[in-house]
């Protein structure tokens, strides 16, 4: 457990804190992204386990994940749809209705127990998904979509065997055969949109390296990480990743945790200080004692953290769904109250009965099963062109009421890079020279403050010198000789501790900021000095911009101190800050804002930023950051430019929008069908016949699918 965060300026890996040591929350905002509301799937999950990863000393044996369980399901409905739709194609040529609206006749003795034949096959196995998801919708008491399908092909279906053995009437098997088609390429069509929601547990464990140098009395022996245990030394070197959790007890380096703390400097490292298993060694050779490991480190903790967060999603059902609730107690009292009414108006049971069975059918269009899934399709195609990834499609309802924007800082709102910001000369020696004396020095380095000098040098069409003699000092700087002189590029603390740090106005400016600041010395004396921050995106003061414009509030959650946040929120004119913040209390952070009543995106980038998405009423992930970021997210901002932000935005609400107009399309012509059809007009010589009925399913399927292609953002 750590106890404190330390802030301090200091060069090539400032001490920013000492790890993130804390037992997980749980989180319960979103639902599961996979398809829980529909019976099958509730047959299958009913009693799973999911593999809890953190509970695995190593990486072996992990239980199925949902996302196999969805993979399996969705091939299920493509399988089925498959031999649905080749089978519908001899029940088509087959159906007297379809032979008279082609002007066709095609018979033969035993033609009606052939069609019975094949619709059984077809009702029987594409329908089964359907008939075991009324079952589980009705253990629930909450019918659905499911049971609206089953119940229309079931009605369908039984009604038609009836009329094929001898019951007076017209069979209903084609309608029967292509709503049970339709409905399961829908479903195969949305359950393929969500596929992937719940791979980001895997993605967490791929950070872990798999193989640690173990330190023996009898040399350095290579063992597998899941070997590991308590007080083991381990020797890690430049470029590696730390096995496990520990303490440094030789050496000094500068650590890279940005893709785990969200922490844009790497963190100064010394004997004595605490390193996080999967963050990466940058500079010398250290040997770590292992203090956790498994399930007790610092990112199984995460990954525990995700993992709870996508099990207690809530289950709030779509919009579809919503109507298919409303439209099956509208089939079956319809339904009951026609066949009733025909009864007590003394009309025989089989005309009564033809009655309840056409309104029940028709209560049931083709174009419901399509309404939602094809404008996520389109959806989806319009976005992937505009490098929007739309993965989940809760967060199109979602989106479309988003109040608040809360960004990541480190590779969202800026670009994770340094750049030289100001140059201060402290002496005689000209900007330009001094820029051009610390290019020198730090032109061999990997470092990313190093980088940032070389840059600003190079942008500015400067030479650097020839260095001689350079060497690193970890934690404080770098050395060499250059023209002779002695050259220094260091900390303020390397400053304060050799007695050469003076006072000026414009270093604490910059100092203020929160940027960090590295001096050049030459010969002992102290000339000038650099100021270096992460460079802020051009794109993120126009995505602020355009959210301001759309009333929407954009807050920023960083791991960085609180002068770095301020810097940055006051430049781009954020309507707020979260700053110091680990990532277990990213989603907290979140959660306050929901709690206040606003609706909530986050966008983010790394592993630290994984459950703040899931947390999230929309989760959006910058594409350019790490896959356990992207698997957590609703909505995938590909070309890593924070205006999409705005563009998928603005998609979720003209998605959402074509969704209600396609569900009107779909389900509004019953308002007047149900009643042609029950026989309302009997009386003036109207009456909706079954042929009729399909006709009209068959046009409003045809509009829906026009409507979504008209989607355009």
């Amino acid at each position: 457990m750590v106890s404190n965060m330390e802030e301090k300026n200091m060069v090539h890996g400032e001490h920013v804190h000492d790890g993130a040591e804390k037992a997980p929350e749980k989180h319960t905002h979103k639902e599961h992204a996979g398809h829980e509301e529909h019976g099958m799937e509730h047959e299958i999950h009913e009693g799973h386990e999911m593999a809890t990863h953190g509970e695995h000393e190593g990486h072996e044996g992990h239980k199925h994940s949902h996302a196999e369980h969805h993979r399996m399901m969705m091939e299920d409905f493509k399988k089925r749809f498959i031999v649905s739709a080749i089978l519908t194609v001899p029940i088509l040529i087959l159906s007297p209705l379809i032979q008279n609206f082609l002007g066709f006749t095609f018979t033969f003795r035993g033609d009606q127990y052939v069609l019975f034949a094949l619709s059984s096959v077809v009702y029987f196995y594409g329908g089964w998904p359907f008939l075991t998801g009324m079952r589980d919708e009705l253990k629930k008491k909450l019918p659905g979509m499911m049971t609206l399908i089953a119940l229309a092909i079931t009605v369908a279906f039984f009604y038609s065997v009836a009329v094929t053995f001898g019951l007076p009437g017209k069979t209903f098997y084609w309608e029967l055969a292509t709503l049970i088609d339709i409905m399961l390429l829908g479903h195969y069509i949305e359950m393929r949109s969500v596929l992937g929601a719940s791979r980001a547990l895997e993605e967490l464990i791929k950070l872990m390296p798999t193989e640690a140098h173990l330190v023996t009395p009898d040399g350095i022996r290579d063992v597998p990480v899941s070997e590991l245990k308590k007080g083991d030394i381990v020797l890690v070197k430049p470029g590696e990743k730390i096995p496990s959790d520990g303490i440094i007890v030789e050496g000094e380096t500068s650590i890279n945790e940005s893709m785990l703390t969200g922490e844009s400097k790497p963190v100064y490292k010394k004997p004595g200080d605490e390193v996080i298993g999967g963050s990466i060694n940058l500079e010398g050779a250290i040997k770590v004692r292992i203090e956790k490991t498994g399930k007790d480190t610092y990112l199984m903790q995460v990954v525990e953290l995700v993992r709870q967060a996508q099990e207690t999603r809530s289950r709030t059902q779509d919009l579809a769904n919503r109507a298919a609730f409303y439209l099956t107690l509208i089939a079956i009292t319809a339904g009951t109250i026609t066949l009733g009414t025909w009864l007590y108006l003394g009309k025989p049971f089989v005309f009564a009965l033809e009655r309840m069975v056409t309104v029940m059918v028709i209560t049931c269009p083709h174009a419901l099963g399509l309404a939602v899934p094809l404008v996520v399709s389109v959806s989806t195609s319009i976005s992937a062109k505009k490098g929007i990834l739309i993965r989940n499609r809760e967060a199109f309802e979602r989106a479309k009421d988003v109040q608040v924007v809360v960004f990541d800082k480190t590779g969202t709102l800026t670009e994770g890079k340094f750049e030289v910001t100001e140059v201060i000369a402290l002496d005689q020696l000209g900007e330009e020279e001094i820029l051009k004396y610390a290019a020198a020095l730090e032109s061999h380095s990997n470092h990313p403050i190093a980088q940032g000098i070389v840059e600003k040098a190079k942008e500015l069409g400067l030479e650097p010198y020839e260095v001689s003699e350079s060497k690193v000092l970890p934690g404080k700087g770098v050395q060499g000789v250059i023209n002779g002189k002695e050259v220094l590029v260091v900390s303020p603390g390397f400053l304060k501790e050799n007695g050469l740090w003076r006072e000026d106005e414009r270093v604490n400016r910059v100092l203020e900021q929160g940027k960090t600041v590295v001096f050049l010395v030459l010969d002992g004396k102290l000339v000038g000095a650099l100021a270096l921050a992460d460079r802020i995106r051009p794109e993120s003061r126009e995505a602020i911009e355009k959210l301001h414009e759309m009333g929407i509030k954009a807050y920023m959650l960083t791991g960085d101190n609180a002068k770095v946040a301020k810097w940055v929120a006051e430049e781009l004119g954020l309507d707020g800050f979260f700053a110091e913040v680990l990532p277990h209390q990213k989603s907290e952070k979140v959660k306050e804002l929901q709690e206040q009543g606003y609706t909530v995106a986050m966008v983010g980038d790394g592993i630290n930023d994984a459950p703040a998405l899931i947390q999230a009423d929309v989760g959006i992930a910058i594409g350019a950051g790490t896959d356990v970021a992207i698997e957590s997210a609703d909505i995938i901002l590909v070309k890593n430019d924070p205006r999409d932000v705005i563009t998928g935005i603005i998609l979720a609400k003209a998605t959402y929008k074509k969704m209600i107009e396609n569900l009107a399309w779909a389900t509004g012509y019953n308002t007047f069908a149900i009643p042609l059809a029950a026989g309302v007009l009997y009386n003036y010589g109207i009456l909706l016949s079954p042929a009729a009925g399909a006709l009209l399913m068959s046009l409003s399927t045809v509009i829906v699918a026009i409507n979504a292609k008209f989607l355009k953002v």
